[in-house]
């Protein structure tokens, strides 16, 4: 019989620590780095000691701005155990985006890598705090982010007004386990542990506050829907500081007590590698990711019968990749629909699904949550087959955005109703079908056309490996419809016409692509998700570019 549970993260950690000390917990495969249940669990004790003797208390907030490095669990779960929030920065933010999100979350303490292949973080953290340059460590004091005390490499080399990560554990070395004792009793399961910032793809990013509460027991039940046990190991390759890899991931293999095991920065060779090494049981990615994997030139040298089970989530999941994916990786593959602000599931397929609920729906209600399709304009519930906005109400509700309670209330109603902003439809059996966001939705002369539903349509067509759907302006109609495609490499090239003959007699008129623009990638957000709003703007350069005149 599942039930909730109120255990705080670090209950867990030292739950396993304790029962099953030898067993592994985080391995990266690439570099042969192992870390056991209780050696783990002593190196974030040591983490949280350190961060508390650099002023961390219950309720600072502690940035990370890193891939997934070896400590970015340490330091996610010794702020855990101390009460400090967590708050995740996206790799992919660049100076502004950074200098935003320090001053909105009130930051503390910011933990850092050198960056990304086209980002150096210790210069942008420079270029923000001028003042590390001249300060000694723990002694920040800066004009324009006054609340801003600590910045701490994660590594081994020494920046001037920096910490790194071996001062830390030595600071924790030389620190009371009494202290941290203390700290651990104040801790609810109820408190904010971790705080993430949507992308921000309409107004300003906002803060969601996620609690022990809301993010462990997500994890917990996403673990059940695929039948986890402590014997699985599951590879992470998608990034930490999104909810996907933050809670789908980690949360489930905390609760389960199973292995994680690592790959830094999303690489298909990596992890197949990885894999095929570790013998893992079940891989998570997004559609992009899971592409990449099949159509690596080395994919056959790889030998993938352990795996068991995944999620393939983050946007739209083609039916006939999910197919290959069963076929040729081995995987029972699920969804989980849901958004940031939702801990982040909603609704999951259940690895005993029929294959035609898991290749086509995103499943039924998480236990504990009640899933609504409700219509935007009444607010009414909307019958079986009726399309209306999918909202939730539940323990995976968020507790708010940070210092934002008037947006918070223009997503959670006075019913305690969670607003997704994405557009649904419940089917007789109980599960849900995702159709589009309400603003993604195409207004073409009066016609709501849903980039689903095309997408959908033009995966059939021979030739393309993926296709995304998006609103071109139109001084005539105000919109029109415009389907961006990559096709596979070894495919016939594709004409503007030959696309539009494949839709006429089989989608209505209306529905048929005006523009076709044949592309190499997407635009994409950190976590992998396809940025819509961008498409919108590309047409416009890509028409240009092409001698096409919008009418």
């Amino acid at each position: 019989m599942l039930q909730l549970s109120d255990k705080r993260l670090g209950d867990y950690l030292e739950y396993w620590a304790e029962h099953t000390p030898d067993k592994e917990y985080i391995v990266y495969s690439d570099r042969d780095l192992r870390f056991t249940w209780k050696a783990f669990n002593e190196r974030v004790d040591t983490m949280a000691k350190g961060l508390l003797a650099i002023g961390v208390t219950k309720g600072t907030h502690v940035g990370i701005w890193a891939q997934n490095v070896p400590d970015w669990l340490t330091f996610l779960y010794a702020c855990a155990k101390i009460g400090a929030v967590y708050v995740t920065v996206n790799t992919n933010y660049k100076q502004n985006e950074l200098e935003y999100l320090v001053k909105d979350s009130d930051l503390h303490t910011l933990c850092i890598t050198d960056g990304t292949f086209d980002s150096n973080y210790v210069d942008m953290v420079y270029e923000m705090l001028p003042e590390l340059r001249t300060c000694q460590r723990g002694h920040l004091e800066s004009k324009r982010f006054p609340r801003m005390k600590n910045v701490i490499y994660v590594g081994q080399e020494k920046y001037r007004g920096m910490y790194n990560t071996s001062e830390i554990l030595l600071l924790g070395d030389n620190t009371e386990d009494a202290l941290l004792e203390e700290a651990k009793q104040k801790v609810s399961c109820h408190d904010v542990v971790n705080m993430q910032y949507t992308s921000g793809t309409t107004g300003f990013p906002k803060g969601v506050m996620l609690s022990h509460h809301n993010i462990a027991n997500n994890g917990f039940l996403t673990g059940e829907h695929m039948k986890f046990t402590q014997d699985d190991k599951l590879c992470v390759c998608v990034p930490l500081f999104h909810c996907f890899g933050v809670v789908l991931a980690t949360m489930n293999c905390l609760t389960h007590g199973c292995t994680e095991v690592m790959v830094e920065r999303f690489d298909p060779l990596v992890t197949l590698a990885s894999i095929h090494k570790e013998r893992c049981t079940a891989v998570y990615g997004v559609p992009t990711m899971f592409i990449a994997e099949l159509n690596h030139p080395m994919f056959d040298m790889f030998d993938l019968t352990c795996l068991r089970t995944g999620i393939m989530a983050g946007s739209l999941c083609p039916i006939d990749l999910m197919k290959q994916v069963n076929e040729k990786m081995y995987i029972q593959v699920t969804s989980v629909y849901g958004l940031t602000e939702s801990s982040p599931g909603m609704t999951h397929t259940r690895i005993d699904d029929p294959p035609e609920v898991r290749y086509t729906t995103v499943g039924r209600d998480f236990e504990f949550t009640d899933v609504k399709v409700l219509d935007p304009e009444t607010g009414e519930e909307c019958p079986v087959g009726v399309q209306g906005e999918m909202c939730c109400k539940g323990y995976n509700v968020m507790k708010g955005y940070y210092n934002n309670p008037e947006a918070t209330a223009e997503v959670i109603d006075k019913n305690g109703y969670l607003h997704s902003g994405d557009l649904g439809v419940k089917d007789e059996n109980g599960n849900y079908h995702i159709t589009g966001r309400i603003k993604d939705m195409i207004i073409r002369g009066g016609e709501n056309i849903y980039p689903r539903e095309v997408e959908e349509f033009l995966y059939n067509l021979p030739g393309v490996r993926d296709v995304q759907v998006a609103g071109v302006p139109s001084k005539k109609y105000g919109e029109e419809v415009g389907a961006f495609i990559i096709m596979h490499e070894d495919a016939k090239p594709l004409t503007t016409e030959e696309v539009r003959d494949f839709c006429r007699g089989k989608i209505s008129r209306h529905k048929i692509p005006r523009y076709v623009f044949f592309v190499k990638e997407f635009p994409l957000t950190g976590s992998g998700k396809i940025q819509k709003f961008k498409l919108k703007e590309w047409s416009l350069r890509l028409c240009a570019e092409a001698g096409i005149e919008i009418i």
